[in-house]
């Protein structure tokens, strides 16, 4: 498969899209960035996927702030929202490297993880995906449409594999 660009990004099987890359976030008071370019127009079309819907996180009912460290581990590490609840996670990173939130079953995570050692500098755009310098924090709105276990981990090369994984319960 050809790269036409570093900031191309493949498709991963098990239903994670990955696509092309996105400029830094914008700057915002509360010194929380949003994803780039999302309009409400594109919030409304964005996919079902087999753990739910991204959504405007300014439409959420409730805010859930998920810390990462450089110890390679998230703060709560368990999270437990009803379904249909609209969430409005604040993704902080604490540490000196980047980090991200990618949300998920545990296989597809894993296979993505497979796909980020191949290409470990792409960064995400996607609505389940939080890729988080240094310092910085981002907003990522979520609404999980079905009960069960889900996961967010961290897919940089080598943070997956030494836990950097976090669990979600909807109930």
């Amino acid at each position: 498969m050809h790269l036409a660009r570093p900031r191309t990004i493949l498709l991963a099987l098990g239903g994670i899209a990955t696509m092309a890359c996105a400029a830094a976030a914008f700057a915002h008071g509360d010194g929380t960035d949003k994803l780039p370019h999302r309009t409400a127009a594109e919030y409304s079309k964005a996919p079902e996927m087999p753990f739910g819907k991204g959504i405007d996180p300014a439409k959420a009912t409730r805010t859930i702030t998920v810390n990462m460290s450089d110890a390679m581990r998230y703060d709560p590490s368990e999270i437990t929202v009803q379904r249909g609840e609209r969430i409005r996670f604040v993704v902080r990173n604490g540490g000196k490297t980047m980090h991200e939130m990618i949300l998920g079953s545990l296989d597809e995570l894993k296979e993505h993880g497979e796909l980020m050692k191949k290409f470990p500098d792409m960064e995400h755009d996607e609505l389940h995906m939080a890729h988080v310098p240094p310092g910085k924090s981002l907003e990522m709105g979520w609404q999980f449409s079905r009960a069960g276990e889900f996961f967010y981990g961290c897919l940089a090369p080598g943070h997956f594999e030494a836990g950097m994984l976090g669990r979600i319960v909807v109930k």
